[in-house]
């Protein structure tokens, strides 16, 4: 069925291409976002990747899989748009009103962007391969995310097939144009890499499972103390290490003083937020409103949290301009 597939789209059948690359587009979609920390990124690498495999079906040989062969023009274009583009620049605080403490230090991944949990439950149909290291809620994760985005562009490849999803060293080499002792030379430095940037999870307990009792009982108290701006109640809530960032802006607290610091900026002049539920990179995630004299509440952006046990580790906030991705509007209207 797929060689009839093949043949009716190398003469140009759009449908057959179609029911080819429809399996593996949203896996595809994932990959590219660890690649590129970016949800609009990832999409252009998609479609790029996308036409390219249309216009070069002629030359799948079928010595690999279609999916590896879709793996390796995905990957490639995901090293060129790393290398050729110019990243982002950082953004300046642009919360009106809000005077925020000193942070803590400035972040060097600030193009972070989220990725909605509605996409990423149509990519796990295919299992990662036997020598994966990284459980798929773990390798979406926003920490993980962040820290991939540090390595140079051919050891986050290599790490990603390896250890995220578990391809073979030989698979690898053939995607990159390399050889699996360069394969292995660069997963080698990634690993170290990584380890070096990421807390050991043997020092965390790890998160409550996801729509479990335990998480939906710190979601709720989150969102009562948040809403109320009840800052003792928020305070109970972290750890001593709490961590916030806000990409695009650098700004990055850690520690609870601070954080609680950089809270009381935020509700400070009767600034009052409504919380909206749903999801980010498989963790619980929210659209914040800020109600306003007329009563129309509008999204100032989203907020990510990161769980431990029975505590808050971290909070990513990102811009409104999130908001649209989650199926979330820009403002709601007065209750």
């Amino acid at each position: 069925m797929t060689a009839d597939l093949i043949s009716r789209a190398r003469a140009g059948d759009g449908d057959a291409f179609r029911a080819l690359t429809e399996p593996h587009r949203r896996e595809l979609q994932v990959h590219c976002y660890r690649m590129l920390g970016s949800f609009q990124d990832a999409e252009d690498a998609l479609q790029d990747t996308l036409l390219a495999a249309w216009q070069g079906l002629a030359g799948f040989e079928g010595r690999a899989s279609l999916r590896t062969w879709l793996y390796r023009i995905a990957t490639n274009r995901c090293l060129n748009a790393r290398r050729s583009a110019s990243r982002r620049p950082a953004r300046e605080w642009d919360v009106p009103g809000v005077e925020p403490p000193e942070p803590t230090r400035l972040g060097e991944v600030v193009w972070l962007e989220p990725f909605p949990d509605a996409l990423f439950e149509g990519a796990t149909g295919v299992p990662p391969g036997p020598e994966a290291r990284y459980e798929q809620n773990e390798s979406i994760s926003l920490a993980f995310v962040t820290a991939l985005q540090i390595l140079p562009p051919r050891q986050l490849a290599v790490l990603i097939l390896r250890d995220v999803l578990g391809f073979h060293a030989n698979e690898v080499a053939g995607m990159l144009n390399s050889t699996v002792e360069s394969v292995t030379s660069a997963l080698k430095r990634a690993r170290a890499s990584l380890q070096r940037r990421r807390p050991p999870a043997a020092d965390r307990e790890p998160p409550p499972a996801a729509g479990s009792p335990p998480e939906d009982g710190i979601v709720a108290k989150f969102v009562s103390a948040w809403e109320s701006a009840e800052l003792d109640a928020l305070v109970a809530l972290l750890t001593d290490d709490v961590f916030i960032s806000m990409p695009p802006m650098p700004f990055e607290y850690e520690g609870r003083d601070v954080v609680t610091r950089f809270c009381a900026s935020l509700f400070g002049a009767g600034r009052r937020f409504d919380l909206v539920p749903t999801r980010a990179n498989g963790q619980p995630a929210f659209g914040a409103y800020l109600r306003a004299p007329t009563g129309i509440r509008h999204g100032t952006g989203l907020y990510v949290l990161t769980l431990t046990g029975d505590r808050i580790c971290a909070m990513t906030r990102f811009d409104n301009s999130v908001l649209p991705w989650f199926g979330l509007p820009r403002s709601l209207p007065s209750r």
